[in-house]
């Protein structure tokens, strides 16, 4: 794809972050199974679910724009949810190999905020309003899911893990 205008740039950085969103669903569901805590099993199984709903919006962003997601693979998620799969494989305390999977998911949560805040910059830059929406609404539950994982880590995970 050439890069001519920032609605190709765009078109180009959704495409990575509909092979994120896919490599990071799985990444869930190899965490929510590995995670001892059943709050934290809840959590990535909330954010699995709520993934599935970011990719079905992703795609509507796509046919907005008349493409579609391509046939691009995202390496800085790759190399996250290989992370994720090194922590699950590590031998540690229950508790302290939970804490290691939230830093993991926090990890992919703040590439995809960073993610969706550049897309949805660029989005308003060219004038796409409907575009733009569908974004800052995955932004915020981007945001959120992280609030929740720290909250969970601080009050619960952590405090575990330190005894």
């Amino acid at each position: 794809m050439e890069l001519e205008r920032l609605k190709d740039l765009l078109v180009h950085e959704l495409q990575d972050i509909y092979s994120a969103e896919s490599q990071a669903l799985q990444g869930l569901q190899e965490m929510k199974e590995g995670a001892s805590h059943p709050e934290l099993k809840a959590a990535f199984q909330e954010h699995h679910t709520q993934s599935q709903n970011q990719i079905k919006r992703l795609e509507q962003v796509f046919r907005s724009l008349g493409t579609d997601h391509g046939d691009v693979t995202c390496a800085g998620m790759q190399g996250l949810v290989e992370e994720a799969r090194k922590m699950l494989k590590e031998d540690a305390d229950p508790d302290v190999k939970d804490a290691g999977l939230i830093a993991a998911a926090q990890k992919a949560e703040h590439y995809e905020i960073a993610s969706y805040g550049t897309v949805a910059t660029y989005a308003k830059q060219i004038g796409q309003e409907d575009v733009l929406n569908l974004l800052l609404q995955t932004l915020e539950e981007e945001k959120q899911t992280d609030e929740k994982l720290t909250t969970l880590a601080k009050q619960v995970i952590n405090p575990a893990a330190v005894s």
